[in-house]
């Protein structure tokens, strides 16, 4: 690895790792992905810090757990007080390039202290419309309720994540000489569930399989799951509907293939560090739902697709680590030799990357959700999202606070107004049977929840880095002294 190498960090939007070949996905073809993990590690057990966009990403950028910064809603984003990665990057001497314009990041004035470029070379021709009306949905309201569209017309018009990539081509045509940061932040897969051709047409509908059926009781299932089914009437979705919705998901995430080989074809593998992560994953019908929800923790929604390649690093190589994505950063600043500037809770994955059988992490921590009383700082929705707002703020303990831990064999989640869960995911990877409370498992229990509050207690706030005095001088005039009392007034004879 060259002294500061260059970095690409490539993140699709709502990527489930197991959509992926080089994860284990026999049907889905992402040749591009695939190669880029031949030629450096993936990491198999690589888990999200929140199941949602806004509070994933800040937590990527800055290190610290959502419930350390606050960073908990889809509007409460990086301050221009707190240290980001980019940030860091920039004020350490590397040229820093956004390409694009997806945000879900940071807050205003935050973007210009971070970067050096941002926006579009090739501008796009058509935003992202998933239509207002159950009307604008090809198949009316259960379409909508599935956020499924289909097959778009190839009418020559240019959407974002096209813009983007072509955005980032031009940009790699000629990078600077000093070492530099190419940001690449893309909208698919996330719903509408919809794609051009060739990509539509590319897989087999009858060929795939059907998602992870629902638990055959909802008994000891997270409340919100029920909620969600029957809120969104997902019993009219039949099976041939549900494969056409993956279908369609992987025609997106071939796409998203295409657009990552496409950047891959002007970077100098020697010089260059790719890392390729995405902020959440995707229900996809698993469990009879769709979309993610504020406190869902099922590995489809939270593991991540996470590669880290090039730059002289090894190759061909897989870790089943324990990794969190507030790794990061830690990572990426340790291969440029740069010194964090504040207090973080990420640990670099340099170690794993030299040696794969590394232990890094006995548990990786995901959390969501709010309090009863924050139910009005929620963010609204508009339609198709409105029916999922409208849960939250109908039933607030659906979306009540929540955490998860997993090690390598087992998850538990503990959750503020509802019963705790415990999954083995050797026997149920699919965590569909909830095996808290049984005595059989009371130790795995105990020693789960003693890691969450453990956990907690040593990440729930940082110490400034930044001190002041203890006794600070002040600037202020001392208080005015009493006015002298007037003589006293005798009456006159």
């Amino acid at each position: 690895m060259r002294e500061r190498p260059n970095f690409v960090v490539f993140v699709p939007d709502q990527l489930r790792a197991d959509a992926i070949g080089a994860f284990g996905n026999p049907h889905v073809r992402t040749p591009n992905i695939d190669a880029l993990a031949a030629r450096g590690t993936r990491f198999t057990n690589a888990y999200a810090q929140n199941p949602i966009c806004a509070p994933s990403r800040a937590s990527i950028m800055t290190g610290l757990y959502p419930h350390t910064t606050g960073h908990r809603t889809q509007t409460h984003l990086v301050k221009p007080w707190e240290p980001n990665l980019l940030r860091i990057l920039k004020e350490s001497g590397y040229h820093v390039t956004w390409a694009g314009m997806r945000g879900d990041l940071f807050a205003p004035g935050v973007t210009e202290l971070s970067v050096d470029e941002h926006g579009f070379a090739a501008l796009p021709t058509v935003h992202p419309h998933a239509g207002n009306t159950p009307e604008e949905w090809p198949g009316g309201d259960v379409w909508a309720r599935i956020f499924y569209r289909g097959q778009v017309p190839d009418d020559g018009r240019t959407d974002l994540d096209e813009a983007t990539i072509r955005t980032a081509e031009q940009w790699l045509s000629s990078p600077p000489d000093t070492p530099w940061v190419l940001f690449v932040p893309i909208l698919a897969p996330h719903p509408p569930f919809e794609v051009t051709e060739p990509w539509f047409s590319m897989y087999d509908r009858e060929t795939l399989p059907a998602p992870l059926e629902p638990a055959e009781t909802t008994a000891g299932e997270p409340a919100y799951m029920e909620a969600i089914r029957k809120r969104y009437g997902l019993d009219r979705v039949t099976p041939e509907l549900w494969q056409e919705v993956v279908a369609t998901y992987y025609g997106m995430v071939s796409r998203m293939d295409d657009h990552l080989g496409r950047v891959m074809a002007h970077v100098d593998d020697a010089d260059t560090v790719t890392l390729f992560f995405t902020d959440h994953g995707e229900y996809l019908g698993d469990h009879g739902l769709v979309e993610k929800w504020p406190t869902s923790f099922h590995p489809c929604i939270t593991r991540n697709p996470l590669i880290i390649s090039g730059g002289g690093l090894p190759a061909g190589q897989e870790s089943s680590a324990m990794v969190e994505l507030v790794d990061i950063l830690p990572t990426v600043l340790e291969m440029a030799d740069i010194s964090a500037p504040h207090r973080h809770f990420g640990r670099s994955l340099l170690p794993v990357l030299k040696d794969p059988g590394t232990e890094h992490r006995a548990f990786a921590f995901t959390e969501g959700g709010f309090t009863t009383a924050e139910r009005h700082q929620l963010e609204p929705g508009r339609f198709p999202y409105d029916l999922r707002t409208q849960l939250a703020s109908d039933e607030p303990t659906l979306v009540g606070k929540a955490y998860a831990v997993r090690d390598q064999e087992w998850t538990y989640v503990w959750r503020l107004y509802e019963s705790p869960e415990l999954y083995d995911r050797v026997d149920d990877p699919g965590e569909r049977r909830n095996l808290a409370g049984l005595p059989a498992h009371r130790e795995v229990e105990q020693r789960m929840h003693q890691a969450l509050f453990t956990w907690l207690v040593e990440t729930t706030d940082t110490i400034p880095s930044a001190t002041d005095p203890r006794l600070p001088g002040v600037e202020l005039p001392a208080p005015a002294p009493a006015p002298a009392p007037a003589p006293a007034q005798t009456e006159p004879r």
